[in-house]
């Protein structure tokens, strides 16, 4: 694989072609957070350093957006808009991330499956790509 541009490389990076996000851990209270944020979201510390999250969780809570996202900041999509899965992800031990999922059908999507990070390919108005993240079911089995 190419080196290939990250949407926002303060949120996640490519290690060795796979993706990886990047949240903040507090230096006070050990809190980790998603995106990673300036203070602590609980208890207000300006002490928080980018940490490595889990690719591995369960899924939380999904949905399916049956409508297109704004534009901007989306693209437009016109008429060959499809549906697609949006989810939260719970990555144990750290935070519950809100994703995009690779899964549309709600027969294929519940509560507590196991989910793995994959990359996301997100095409701009003037075409150019980068590599964006979602969640997609984890063959695998059990969430590590």
């Amino acid at each position: 694989m190419t080196q290939a541009e990250v949407i926002d490389p303060h949120i996640m990076e490519l290690v060795d072609g796979r993706p990886r996000l990047i949240g903040g851990q507090c230096g006070a209270c050990a809190e980790i957070d998603f995106p990673r944020q300036d203070f602590c979201r609980s208890c207000g510390a300006a002490q928080t350093s980018p940490v490595a999250l889990a690719d591995r969780g369960v899924l939380w809570s999904w949905t399916i957006q049956r409508f297109p996202p704004p534009s901007p900041p989306y693209p437009p999509t016109g008429g060959d808009f499809e549906p697609f899965g949006v989810g939260y992800v719970e990555l144990p031990g750290q935070v519950i991330v809100e994703s995009r999922l690779t899964v549309s059908d709600p027969a294929q999507l519940h509560i507590g499956m196991a989910m793995v990070l994959v990359e996301f390919p997100v095409v701009s108005e003037t075409g150019s790509q980068t590599v964006g993240f979602a969640f997609r079911p984890d063959s695998e089995g059990a969430a590590r």
